[in-house]
């Protein structure tokens, strides 16, 4: 499909810069192909659920993945930004580094500074051991295992979606604003942001409603943000994923659907998991690897029945995947109608949750 299908104009006042306070107190637009949008609040969705529903949450644990350093070759130095996004080894990660211009296979990178980047500290350096394309590089860190996530810990900063980060710098109130209340794998770079909605308030409303909750783990990685610069969705190339649904959750899901509950997937990256590790026969089996699905309108789901997620980028693949649930049109004038009353886009901004669209 032609990519500028899935363009639209967003004016920039709509990008939310700081979440809602309390986080339930977010805006939640309900979207049912064929009706009118619903304007709710994140608090009403065990008014929106039945009994026997199943929320599918991803539990990933977003780290300190953007790394400040200096490369040094031939007794030149240049700065060097670098965002981590999947693990390959204990002391390896892919990362996109920023400026890829100035980077070779085998350089040597000395990573740390501080806040303010005025000094540079020794004690986390990395070899560039391969460079792809589009700034992609596998680094081999000098440190590894526990070792190599304390450096990190200690010396990175949460990458911030490049839409807030240009307006403002991180600070101490994103290392919990930019986390789930649940979050407990490490490993994403970006946090599964439909999941910063809920609070301890609100999963005690969802119990009592009868409303099953289920984790699965995403690490979300860079490539989220990365834009598609194809004109042809068929030309896009999705940077993988890992993931894991345990064979406990799986059946139990399966059990959810088999007595007539739904699945609600909190979030794109809930979703993408889920249909990775389901069957043509739309049942859910334990997964535990790298995904790449790319979902476009024409997909057919087979493990979700609804989807509450956050308001999206234009012409992004998370747009596209909304399309694909809803339906184009109907995900068009759903924008088109956040926009008008006011709604905030984006990771820290409002939600929605969609219902499917007719199967043709």
């Amino acid at each position: 499909m032609r990519v500028d299908l899935f363009d639209f104009d967003l004016p920039d006042e709509r990008i939310a810069l700081r979440p809602a306070r309390p986080r339930d107190a977010a805006r939640l637009l309900v979207v049912k192909p064929g009706a009118a949008p619903e304007d709710r609040i994140v608090r009403e969705l065990p008014d929106l659920l039945r009994p026997g529903d199943a929320l599918v949450f991803n539990d990933t644990r977003v780290i300190p993945a953007q790394l400040f350093g200096e490369r040094v070759r031939d007794g030149v130095s240049a700065r060097i930004g670098a965002t981590l996004h999947m693990r390959e080894a204990g002391d390896r990660w892919r990362a996109f580094l920023r400026p890829a211009k100035k980077i070779a296979a085998g350089d040597r990178i000395l990573f740390g500074e501080t806040a303010d980047r005025a000094c540079l500290v020794s004690g986390l350096a990395a070899t560039v051991a391969e460079k792809g394309e589009a700034g992609e590089v596998v680094l081999a860190f000098d440190l590894t295992g526990p070792d190599l996530d304390a450096a990190i810990a200690t010396l990175g900063h949460i990458p911030l979606p490049p839409y807030i980060a240009s307006k403002r710098a991180e600070d101490a109130e994103d290392r919990a604003d930019y986390q789930t209340i649940y979050a407990r794998e490490e490993g994403a770079v970006a946090a599964p942001t439909a999941g910063l909605h809920f609070t301890p308030e609100l999963f005690e409303r969802l119990d009592a409603r009868g409303v099953e909750r289920h984790f699965v783990t995403l690490h979300v990685g860079a490539g989220t943000f990365m834009p598609v610069k194809a004109d042809d969705t068929a030309d896009h190339r999705m940077h993988a994923e890992r993931g894991e649904v345990s064979e406990a959750t799986a059946a139990a899901l399966n059990a959810v659907r088999a007595r007539g509950g739904r699945v609600v997937a909190v979030g794109t990256t809930s979703l993408r998991l889920l249909e990775s590790a389901a069957g043509e026969d739309h049942m859910i089996r334990s997964f535990n690897g790298p995904t790449s699905i790319f979902i476009t309108p024409g997909y057919r789901f087979r493990a979700v029945d609804l989807l509450m997620t956050n308001f999206h980028l234009p012409r992004s693949t998370l747009f596209m995947l909304v399309s694909a649930f809803s339906g184009l049109e109907t995900m068009r004038e759903a924008y088109g109608h956040a926009i008008r009353c006011g709604y905030r886009f984006y990771s820290y901004g409002d939600a929605s949750l969609l219902h499917p669209a007719e199967a043709e």
